[in-house]
This record gives C-alpha cells, structure tokens and sequence, in this order.
C-alpha cells in the first residue's frame, strides 16, 4: 500500500484552493504582525506612562523631604526656645524666691503684714498653666510651606 504524497505547491499551479489557502495564510501573517506591532506600541506606552509616573512620584518625594526637613528646622527652633523660656522661668522663679525672703524679713522685723505670693514649683507640675488658657485656633494648611 503505498501512499500518495501531493507536492507543495506554491499556489502558482493554479489550484483555486491552494490560492485560497495561501491568500488566508498571507491574511494571518499581517493580522500577526499587525498585531505584533500594537502590542509593541502598547508596551511602548505602558512604559512611558510609567516613566512619567516614576518622575512625578520623585518630584513629589522630594518635595515632601524638603517639607520635612523645614519642618524639622522649625521644629528645633521652637525647641531651643522653649528651653531659653524654661531657663527664664527657673531664674525668674529663684529671684521671687529670693524676694519672698526679704518681704519675710522685713515682715518679721517692721512687724507689718505683708503679702507674700506663693511662688509654684514649675518642676512638680510642669504642665500646669498659671495664667488663662486662651484656645489656638489650628488649620491644616498652617503646617504647610
């Protein structure tokens, strides 16, 4: 039994389904590479948006160190303040201190009441306010440059 082989025709011996099947054939191949090329082209974007978003992401970041590092900056200045008040504070209170002992001296020695404040002791209750609280009024943009 022998079997019967068909030579490849190149679709120049005029069989009408060889054409047909060579005309789908070159159909597919430019579909494929049309294909081929939209998907390069998407890929391409895809890409380049990403690009974009890689540098807006930067500039973002190193706007929000440069927001951060001002922050900071306030942040020690307003510190280093407090400590010239705090140190203010404890000297002021050492003079009234030194001067409620010379109103009791003079007290015991003219024999006249005299009024004495109480001095507080800003160490025991260093959170304690002796003055009215007036309410800060606070915005989320103040925080920001």
């Amino acid at each position: 039994m022998a079997s019967i082989q068909r030579p490849a025709s190149s679709g120049s011996d005029g069989d009408p389904r060889s054409a047909t099947f060579d005309e789908r054939k070159r159909k597919r191949m430019l579909s494929n590479r049309e294909s081929a090329r939209r998907s390069r082209m998407k890929k391409q974007k895809q890409v380049e948006d990403l690009t974009g978003e890689v540098s807006q992401l930067q500039i973002a970041n190193s706007q929000l160190v440069q927001s951060i590092n001002a922050k900071e900056q306030a942040y020690m200045a307003i510190e280093s303040g407090n400590n010239v008040l705090r140190a203010q504070a404890l000297e002021l209170t050492d003079r009234l201190r030194s001067l409620n002992c010379v109103l009791q001296i003079i007290e015991e020695v003219s024999g006249f009441d005299v009024d004495i404040p109480e001095i507080p002791d800003p160490m025991m209750n260093p959170l304690q306010f002796h003055r009215p609280i007036h309410p800060i009024m606070a915005s989320a943009d103040m925080f920001l440059l």
